[in-house]
């Protein structure tokens, strides 16, 4: 999509310079960016890639001497990074999706599809399900019965959305997600193993045969507006109440959602997150890559953890956290830097052992 630097200033809000009729057709890093290009250099640290590229126009970080770096023209961005979420939505065309509804496609006479809502081939939609206006349905996705969908949706091709879902406005969902599976949720007719240990932290009286009755989920998932769901992300359908995900949250790739589960808003939820069932996460909560949290625990607003983090027992608000077990990210950092000096300090203490060894009195 080809835009003017005035056009694209005016869409991020910020100030121009230069020949502002100048047209660009797409975005792109210093060194590899040509004529039609709009150079990415946020930092003074880029400048250097612009005289190997050819831009002639670059998004530079404020108070940046454009002409001398030889550009005809430049937008300047106090916040790099905000700036280019307004580029990217300005260039980013979305996947292809023709207007209207595709002919190969299985709509139940009972589905009401809101206006302008376009839908691609070989979707299919249940009876009762409800789609808003404006939404972008692309191929290959499922959406069962009774499942309401906002106004402003994209779903990517192969999402799933279950039955009974409830989704609000502006709802994003990449290629693979699925809303609204079974919980994962069984019982054994007498304690099971895990239910002994989990009281006796440990200790079994006796390990015996044992079978596993599935508990179906009767609940469904309530998403709010403007959420938005990575690829192959798997959100379970509560027991009996529903799974909720705050308006605002974002899940990256292979997120976990286990059932009954409460997310609040503007959470932040990293690649490969999984949550157990009845967790409760408060309000902007961010879990990095590879977070783990036990079932039927509360995460206060505002925590961080970080990395692969686990988080077995409730978390205070604000609280900012590390490792597994989670603690404290200072606790966490100094009890790495005491299992370095392990090796060292065990090597002392045999010095030690050995010492006051050869001094003792030989037994008679």
């Amino acid at each position: 999509m080809a835009h003017t630097i005035r056009e694209i200033a005016a869409a991020l809000g910020a100030e121009a310079a230069g020949d502002l009729s100048l047209v660009v057709s797409r975005a792109a890093e210093p060194r590899a960016a040509g004529p039609d290009a709009l150079a990415l250099a946020m930092d003074p640290k880029y400048a250097g890639g612009l005289a190997e590229g050819q831009a002639q126009a670059a998004l530079l970080w404020a108070g940046a001497d454009w002409q001398g770096l030889g550009l005809k023209a430049a937008i300047f961005a106090p916040r790099g990074r905000l700036a280019m979420a307004g580029l990217t939505v300005l260039m980013d065309a979305g996947p292809e999706i023709a207007a209207g509804v595709h002919p190969m496609t299985v709509i139940h006479p009972e589905a009401v599809i809101g206006e302008g809502a376009a839908i691609g081939p070989f979707v299919t939609i249940g009876r009762g399900a409800r789609i808003g206006a404006g939404a972008r349905i692309a191929s290959h996705v499922s959406i069962a019965e009774g499942a309401r969908i906002g106004a402003q949706a994209l779903l990517c091709q192969g999402v799933r959305i279950g039955a009974r879902v409830t989704i609000g406005d502006r709802f994003i969902a990449q290629p693979g997600a699925v809303v609204g599976s079974d919980g994962f949720s069984f019982v054994t007719p007498e304690k099971s193993g895990v239910e002994e240990i989990r009281e006796t932290l440990g200790e079994r009286s006796e390990i015996r045969a044992q079978s596993w009755t599935r508990i179906h989920s009767l609940g469904a998932v309530t998403i709010g507006d403007d959420v938005e769901l990575g690829a192959n992300v798997c959100i379970d359908r509560g027991t009996i109440r529903d799974t909720v995900i705050g308006s605002g949250s974002k899940l990256d790739n292979l997120v976990h959602i286990g059932h009954n589960v409460q997310i609040g808003r503007d959470c932040l939820l990293c690649g490969q997150v999984g949550i157990a069932g009845s967790a409760r996460i408060g309000d902007r909560v961010v879990l990095a890559g590879q977070c783990g949290v036990n079932d039927n625990i509360f995460v206060g607003d505002d925590v961080i953890a970080g990395g692969a983090t686990k988080i077995f027992t409730n978390a205070p608000a604000g609280r900012v956290l590390l490792g597994y077990p989670a603690v404290k990210m200072e606790s966490h950092v100094e009890i790495q830097k005491a299992l370095r000096r392990l090796p060292r300090l065990a090597a002392r203490v045999a010095e030690i052992e050995k010492a006051v060894t050869a001094r003792l009195p030989e037994a008679e």
